[in-house]
Order: structure tokens, then C-alpha cells, then sequence
């Protein structure tokens, strides 16, 4: 059987001290991870108190969400300093604190890097602004003329991408109009984003999330879209204003950057592509380590659907020997407990999805809360409501996938999220999620969070688990079964029915306990199983 048959899927052979191929990375959005300092906001010092916590969870690496000074008109995404802390988030001493003691721990740290815009208070755009048209401050930006916008592009947010100052002048901004895009075609600003990657590096992190990666580079002339239908970051569209190919002259410079430094410092890329052969290019071999998986993210609860995904993004990675990246949930989508159908079901099926996407060969992402079977806060009171993508439409806002996490079962919210005493959070805290609580989970044995942390146990010391290939089995309708080696079996029953299967040995951990009688077992509906594969 050939190494592209749809049956084996490899993965390139790599040294295995290249860390971040199989890497487990947890993804904590600072506002809403842990609130050190007692203001209802998450901090430094606050995910510094919780880096135990991390630990014995069994994750590889931490990525922090912006903690740079900034507005928050997008909540960090508008950075106003790329070189500092926010005052809401701590200090620079916080920063570098919480790195020496993640390292101590055996944790790697990934900051977020936000290329494509900063802030409208940015020391760059307000000298822009005071500037005025025809100045050298405002070539560093996207600036024209014209009594109408001067194309036809929309903001990811809603409405137009253009907004107009009072000299008459437009100035482009694909997100929020207080994130104005820089113009990579200027070398300054290729000069002061190599000496920001500098600076994180020499204090110690251990890579980037690259925000919109795809979208530093627009196509010559700024052509129309000629398309109607509202702009987003993830679709099929071929568009002039991301995916460009100059993005990837950038990309290489950062990778030559990365590589100056030791320790397998790595870049990810929060990039889009309308194809998955696009998207490999963001990993190929000079540029990037990682791009995110949108493509199995957004994958409906259906066996075929979720083969095809996966075989299509092995395939694709391997094309350019990069691993593959899986994620479930993050910071920008509804958590997927809701989205596979919430209650009992929903949790059913993340439980499954978990032992499914762990199982896969490459590196998986946990976002925060997830590992406690959160769903998506779906009643939170309008007033509270502060996310700048509801201005596109009411049912696209962020917020209920950010609430501040539940870490002890005290009496009244936030439990534990701030210290003792403060009950006011940037977003109030469900009282239902009390019983979903860290430290309650911790304790049961057949919680989400001890399955997740048995799961990440069993992955990190299993000689098949991580890196490596796939070998899909065959199976009943609606069961993917793959083995990775001779020695693991993964099935997952993804139908509402109980389904036979031949037994593969000794199971290993089960999202729902599987009917086991001698050589025959019973897989439970909307379950995943690991087997030790034996001769039964």
C-alpha cells in the first residue's frame, strides 16, 4: 500500500526532539482564565497561580491571548504597545515572571502577534492622523483619497472596511474601524515586527500565534471583492484582501528569526486559505511550524464527514512534511459542546470528540474550559454584551464562549475565578456552572476534566500517540476506527446507537464505558474508546 493511499496516512519522519509536532497546547484567553489582582478581569497573575493546574492537566505549552496595552475596543486584537503590558493584565515583571515559572514546570509559553492592524492609538496612527494626507507617518497605513470609500470591501465586523477621517482621507481596516491595517508594502513596518519578535524571544517565549496571518498582504490596486454577502475570516472565498502570496515573503522572514534562536521557537498561523493546498503553504518547510485546522473545527457530528477531514488534512500537511493541528473549540466560536447539540448529548459527543481529536497524529489544541465540558453562554444580559463582531449580526457575538472559567464550588459565582469577596466579573458567571467547577471535576472520576487528563497521561507516555501515521480500519457505518501502530486502536461511535464491534484488546480510557463480552464489544452512542491492540 502506497504512503498516499486513503487507507495510511504518514506523517514525514521527524527528530523527536522537535516538540511542537505532537505538542498539546492550551489556549488561556487572559481576560476570563483566572483573576489574580480581584477587578473581575483576568490577568498575569492571575494564570500564573493556575500554571500547577496546567501542568497536571498534561499539556505541553500555554498560548496567551494579547495582554499588550490597548483600548479593548477588540480586546487586546487593537494593540496599542506591542512591547508592554496592560495595565488590567499586570506588568512587564508579571510577564516575564509567569514565563520563568511556566519553564520551570516543564510549559512552553506562545504570545499572540497581531500583524495585519494595531490600534487607532497607536503611537504609529495617532502620528498619522496628526500628520495628515501625503505624510510619510500615514504610508505606513492604507490611505486614500476619494469622495466614496474606494472599493467595495467590507469589515469582518460588518459594514464597510473604509472609514473616513475629517481631512477627507480613507483609511482601511478589515476589522473594528479602531484597528487600522498597516501597509507591509512600507520596510518600516517589516523593521519594527522583526524587533517585536526579537523582543518577546529574549524574554523567553517560546513562539507566536500569528493573528490573521493571512491577511497582512492585499492585492495590487485593492480590487473590488464584486461579490455581495457579508466578509468572514473562514470561507471558500477567493478574495484580495487575504491569502495573498507576498504573505509568505513575511512568513520566511520570521521563520529566520525563529530559527536564530534555540529552543524550537515556533510561529502558527491563524490563516485561512479556500483550499487545504493553499493553506499548507502557510507550513511549508521555510515558513511557518503550525496552522490552525479550521476545517475539522467546523466539521458537523457525522462519521463521514469527519474521515474525510481528517484524511484530507494529513494529506495536505504531509504534501509539505508539516504536522497537522486539531482544535475543537477557541476565542472565536461557539464552544462545541453547543454546537454538537448541548445537554447531555452535546456532552457526550465533546467527550468523544476529545479521545478522537488526541488520538489523531500531530499536535491538538485545548481551549480554556473545554477539559470542563463548558457549553456556550447563550442568556447573557444584553447590557453586558461588549464583543465588536455583534455589529455584523446578534447571533455572531463572541462573548458566551468567554466567560470567566469556575474553578472552586463556593456558594455564589464567580466560583473562584477571583479571590475571595469580589463577585463582580467582566462577565457574569452562570450559577448552573458551580457543579462544573475544577476543583469539583478533579475530584470525580468521571468528569470531562479526569477523562481529559487521563487522556493526555495516556498520550504523552504511549509510543504510538503524537506524531506519526494513521491506518484507518474497517468498520460500521457511522464508526471511525483507525490504529495508530500496531499496538492502538481509536473507534468512535459517532450514531445514537449502541454498535458491534470486534474487540481490540485492552481498553484503554472510554468517554462512555463500552458492553464488553469476550471477543465482542458494544460501543456506547456518541463515544470514543483507546485500545491496546492484543490478539483476543
Amino acid at each position: 500500500m502506497n504512503a498516499l493511499s486513503p487507507d495510511v496516512l504518514p506523517a514525514a519522519p521527524v527528530p523527536s526532539t522537535r516538540w511542537w509536532r505532537d505538542a498539546v497546547i492550551y489556549q488561556v484567553y487572559v481576560r476570563s482564565f483566572a483573576d489574580g489582582d480581584g477587578d473581575g478581569v483576568g490577568d498575569l497573575l492571575g494564570v500564573r497561580s493556575r500554571l500547577r493546574y496546567l501542568a497536571d492537566l498534561g499539556v505541553d505549552a500555554i498560548w496567551l491571548t494579547p495582554f499588550y496595552p490597548s483600548p479593548m475596543a477588540d480586546f487586546g486584537y487593537d494593540v496599542a504597545d506591542y512591547r508592554g503590558v496592560d495595565p488590567v493584565f499586570g506588568s512587564l515583571a508579571d510577564a516575564r515572571a509567569l514565563i520563568e515559572d511556566a519553564h520551570g514546570l516543564g510549559l512552553r509559553i506562545i504570545v499572540d502577534v497581531v500583524p495585519n492592524h494595531t490600534s487607532d492609538r497607536h503611537a504609529w496612527f495617532e502620528a498619522a492622523v496628526q500628520a495628515g494626507p501625503g505624510s510619510p507617518e500615514r504610508e505606513r497605513y492604507i490611505f486614500r483619497d476619494g469622495d466614496a470609500p474606494p472599493n467595495d470591501w467590507e469589515s469582518i465586523f460588518g459594514g464597510p472596511a473604509w472609514t473616513r477621517l475629517p481631512d477627507g482621507q480613507w483609511y482601511l481596516h478589515l476589522f473594528a474601524p479602531q484597528q487600522p491595517d498597516l501597509n507591509w508594502a512600507h520596510p518600516e513596518v517589516h523593521a519594527e515586527f522583526a524587533d517585536v519578535l526579537r523582543f518577546w524571544l529574549d524574554l523567553g517565549v517560546d513562539g507566536f500565534r500569528i493573528d490573521v496571518a493571512h491577511g497582512m498582504v492585499k492585492a495590487e490596486g485593492l480590487p473590488d471583492v464584486g461579490h455581495t454577502g457579508q466578509a468572514r475570516m473562514i470561507g471558500a472565498q477567493v478574495v484580495p484582501y487575504f491569502d495573498q502570496d507576498g504573505v509568505h515573503e513575511i512568513h520566511r522572514a520570521w521563520r529566520r528569526i525563529l530559527d536564530s534562536y534555540s529552543g524550537e521557537r515556533i510561529g502558527v498561523a491563524e490563516a485561512w486559505a479556500p483550499t487545504p493546498e493553499r493553506l499548507a503553504n502557510y507550513v511549508r518547510p521555510d515558513e511557518l511550524h503550525q496552522a490552525f485546522n479550521f476545517h475539522f473545527l467546523t466539521t458537523p457530528w457525522d462519521a463521514a464527514r469527519f474521515r474525510a477531514v481528517i484524511e484530507e488534512s494529513l494529506h495536505t500537511s504531509a504534501l509539505v512534511g508539516a504536522p497537522a493541528t486539531w482544535v475543537l473549540s477557541n476565542h472565536d466560536v461557539k464552544r462545541h459542546v453547543t454546537r454538537y447539540g448541548g445537554g447531555a448529548t452535546g456532552l457526550a459527543r465533546a467527550k468523544a470528540a476529545a479521545l478522537l481529536m488526541l488520538a489523531l497524529p500531530g499536535s491538538s489544541y485545548v481551549y480554556q474550559g473545554e477539559e470542563l465540558g463548558l457549553p456556550e453562554v447563550l442568556d447573557l444580559p444584553e447590557e453586558v454584551l461588549r464583543d465588536p463582531q455583534r455589529l455584523r449580526d446578534a447571533e455572531s457575538g463572541r462573548d458566551g464562549c468567554r466567560v470567566p472559567l469556575p474553578w472552586s464550588p463556593t456558594e455564589e459565582p464567580p466560583f473562584g475565578f477571583s479571590p475571595p469577596g469580589i463577585t463582580g466579573t467582566w462577565l457574569p458567571v452562570p450559577p448552573a456552572w458551580r457543579d462544573l467547577a475544577a476543583e469539583t471535576q478533579l475530584a470525580d472520576p468521571d468528569s470531562i476534566l479526569t477523562l481529559y487528563t487521563t487522556a493526555l497521561a495516556i498520550r504523552k507516555n504511549h509510543p504510538a500517540l503524537g506524531d506519526g501515521t494513521l491506518t484507518w480500519r474497517p468498520a460500521p457505518d457511522g464508526v471511525l476506527a483507525f490504529d495508530r501502530s500496531a499496538t492502538f486502536r481509536c473507534l468512535t461511535n459517532l450514531t445514537d446507537a449502541w454498535i458491534e464491534v470486534d474487540r481490540p484488546g485492552e481498553l484503554l480510557v472510554a468517554s462512555a464505558n463500552p458492553s464488553i463480552s469476550g471477543k465482542v464489544v458494544r460501543l456506547a452512542p456518541d463515544s470514543a474508546t483507546w485500545w491496546a491492540i492484543e490478539d483476543v
